[in-house]
């Protein structure tokens, strides 16, 4: 996409570069060899741009790419989808140098579009729940697949990027460990826990594990972006707390290819949604504790902030009162309410929103 704005601009293919290192034609390339092909390719008096995707697989790409930055007038584009481009490293790599760009799943918006392309559009609201339960990776939406076959080609993605991001590069021994640390979190998306409830739980299965091998676990699985991790803040002391964060994954497909559909964890699924969604809009989001319960999401992002409910169903003036009733304990000046409220009725999904901005 980058390539073809740059075109619409005027800048002609010679002075665009693309590469992909997943090839088997660069396999024993080294970083000198890649330095002096690109080298041979650049313009000596117009800046060139340089797209090298899966680069990672370049022994010391990170020198090459220091070194074509500051010899030559040049913008680079670097991709990689394994253990070696982690973000936190990259920071290393390329001692600062860099702009790093987020890349999510799926919005509903584009599997709308994916939708248009290569299907047909549902009734909108029927289209909420199938993008609920099929998730986001764009490989599934390319066609029709049936449910099966669509949490098959989930469960490739996850079986490679747990195997690949977490236990390979970890060199984690007790796999059947990290695995149940996962499904357990899958289970309780949207509930805060704790290091030690996992643990208990997994002794109550007869197995031992200590709560610093589930921190660190967990650290793992958030760099691979198995996980997000939701700290708490507390509303009234203005601070963030360092105990019984919530987890979110990064594709609600990932809950189902392993535990299952289960009509019953809409609710928490919906939840991961719309926090998948602030993110892709740059908020930062906590949970917000309040003295008598909690808001499921505050989301900043520099002067703009939003209080956000979310709820399956209201079927009662309680629940409703409740909803309520957490928001306006915040006693900020701006408060965004969105109430998402869902009800199944012979398979049909009805959405509505309301937003109340004092």
């Amino acid at each position: 996409m980058i390539m073809d704005e740059l075109r619409k601009r005027g800048i002609r293919d010679e002075r665009i570069i693309s590469y992909r290192f997943d090839s088997m034609e660069y396999e024993d390339m080294t970083a000198k060899q890649l330095y002096e092909m690109l080298k041979s390719k650049l313009s000596d008096t117009e800046k060139t741009y340089l797209f090298l995707d899966e680069v990672q697989e370049i022994t010391s790409w990170e020198k090459t790419v220091n070194s074509i930055n500051t010899d030559f007038d040049v913008d680079i584009y670097v991709t990689g989808s394994n253990s070696r481009m982690m973000s936190s490293e990259i920071a290393t790599y390329l001692t600062g140098r860099y702009v790093s760009f987020r890349i999510f799943t799926l919005s509903f918006e584009e599997y709308l579009t994916f939708k248009k392309r290569y299907g047909e559009v549902e009734d909108i609201h029927k289209e909420l729940i199938n993008y609920i339960r099929y998730g986001g990776f764009p490989a599934i939406h390319l066609q029709e697949y049936p449910l099966d076959n669509a949490y098959t080609i989930v469960r490739d993605i996850y079986n490679s990027t747990i195997f690949s991001d977490v236990v390979k590069r970890n060199q984690i021994r007790k796999v059947d460990q990290l695995e149940r640390v996962l499904k357990f979190v899958f289970d309780n998306v949207g509930k805060t826990f704790s290091a030690k409830a996992i643990s208990d739980y997994i002794k109550s299965e007869h197995r031992t594990i200590d709560n610093e091998t589930v921190y660190n676990y967990l650290e793992k699985l958030e760099s691979a972006y198995i996980l997000h991790r939701c700290s708490r803040y507390d509303v009234q002391g203005k601070e963030l707390l360092k105990t019984q964060e919530k987890f979110y994954l990064a594709d609600s497909s990932f809950k189902y290819s392993v535990l299952g559909y289960n009509d019953q964890s809409v609710a928490a699924m919906l939840e991961n949604v719309v926090y998948l969604e602030l993110l892709r809009r740059g908020y930062e989001v906590c949970i917000g504790k309040t003295p008598n319960g909690e808001i499921d999401f505050i989301a900043t992002r520099q002067n703009d902030k939003l209080y956000i409910q979310i709820t399956k169903e209201i079927k009662s003036e309680k629940t409703e009162k409740r909803e309520y009733d957490r928001l306006l304990e915040v006693g900020d000046n701006l408060i965004s309410y969105y109430q998402t409220n869902i009800r199944c009725f012979q398979g049909t999904i009805y959405v509505k929103t309301l937003v109340i901005v004092p």
